[in-house]
């Protein structure tokens, strides 16, 4: 199967809940890659790279996020895949529509 990659942009109470921790987790615990990160304006940031099952999969977790998180909207772009080997936690940046 092919791999594909989504960016996603969740808006709502999502720093602060260990929101990048548990998307991590959840992420390394479906076989996908890629990144997530908090944004200056508050919103979360994340790319997921994988099998389309696992990333779609991901994609819904996000709508809900961890326990304490109040997730509002989620943007989701498709991108190009990239071979990330693993999925980490980035530092805080500004939105950048990169992958």
């Amino acid at each position: 199967m092919t791999a594909t990659a989504k960016r996603v942009i969740v808006t709502g109470r999502v720093q602060g809940v260990f929101f990048r921790d548990t998307c991590r987790q959840t992420a390394a615990a479906r076989g996908v890659a890629g990144w997530v990160r908090n944004l200056a304006d508050g919103s979360v940031e994340a790319l997921f790279e994988g099998e389309p099952e696992a990333v779609d999969a991901l994609v819904e977790w996000a709508r809900q996020g961890p326990p304490a998180a109040l997730v509002e909207d989620v943007r989701v772009t498709e991108r190009e895949p990239r071979g990330y080997a693993d999925f980490t936690v980035r530092a805080t940046g500004a939105p950048d529509g990169g992958g």
